[in-house]
């Protein structure tokens, strides 16, 4: 008898293994986006010290331009947007091991990132900006870079492209820590987006520094996700999402509410 009860222990036991490994497999199966559906929630990864993108105000609410783009991309997916902030270098770091959905924080399409995430469909156009403190005279473009120093975000499209004119890069966290270095004569520039340069100034319009040169082209902004099959239909949600978003004005009108003009276009 104690056998047969021991027995049916064992059988039951399998049973349990086999529907625990059912249900995992079912659920691993599942491409992200149907992933993201079941939990009701998208977590997205962005720096949250980077105005007017993604930061903090004055009651400490997380706000910005991306905040409220993800929000609405979350809204048309029909599920929550959940923000995770982390430093910049550990944004695709936490993507690839799977800890965040996807990233909102004016991330540049770039051929360097293509070759590891895909990307949707930009949703913002911006062109970088060159500043050095105000009583520098050497520096007047990006050529100019050449031998000097420059401060910016590690792993930055910044960094990248101030390297490229053969600069120096110091590695910082903020634009707020970038501009301090130039001011303090401890780096010779720093490179960032214009609108980001532009709404700091509206909050320090005693700053001492000042934009010397734009680039040319406008970047492309997007939202990247790893690559593979388990990220395809959520990209085509994502591009679906924006088209909707900028045809109803809605990318514009956020725009113009954090940079004052819109870079949707």
């Amino acid at each position: 008898m104690k056998k047969n009860f021991l027995n049916l222990i064992f059988v039951a036991g399998l049973f349990s293994v086999a529907a625990l490994l059912c249900s995992c497999q079912k659920k691993s199966s599942l491409d992200l986006l149907e992933q993201i559906k079941q939990r009701g929630e998208i977590t997205v990864a962005m720096e949250g010290v980077w105005a007017p993108w993604t930061y903090h105000d004055e009651s400490d609410e997380l706000v910005g331009f991306d905040v409220e783009v993800a929000k609405a991309i979350a809204q048309k997916l029909g599920v929550r947007a959940k923000f995770a902030e982390v430093e910049w270098d550990g944004i695709f770091a936490g993507m690839d091991s799977k800890r965040y959905d996807i990233a909102l924080n004016g991330v540049e399409i770039t051929p360097e990132r293509e070759q590891k995430y895909d990307f949707s469909i930009p949703y913002g156009y911006i062109r970088t900006a060159l500043v050095v403190r105000s009583d520098n005279s050497d520096i007047k473009t990006f050529k100019d870079l050449n031998g000097k120093v420059s401060t910016n975000s590690l792993g930055s499209t910044y960094a990248d492209l101030a390297e490229s004119f053969g600069a120096n890069v110091i590695t910082i966290d903020t634009l707020e820590e970038t501009i301090q270095l130039v001011e303090h004569g401890r780096a010779d520039a720093t490179l960032n987006a214009e609108v980001s340069f532009m709404d700091y100034f509206k909050e320090h319009p005693k700053a001492n520094v000042k934009i010397v040169a734009l680039t040319e082209e406008a970047s492309q902004v997007a939202i990247p996700v790893r690559k593979g099959k388990e990220t395809e239909t959520l990209k085509a949600a994502i591009n679906k999402a924006i088209e909707e978003l900028r045809a109803e004005g809605t990318l514009s009108a956020i725009s113009q509410k954090y940079f004052g003009k819109d870079i949707s276009e």
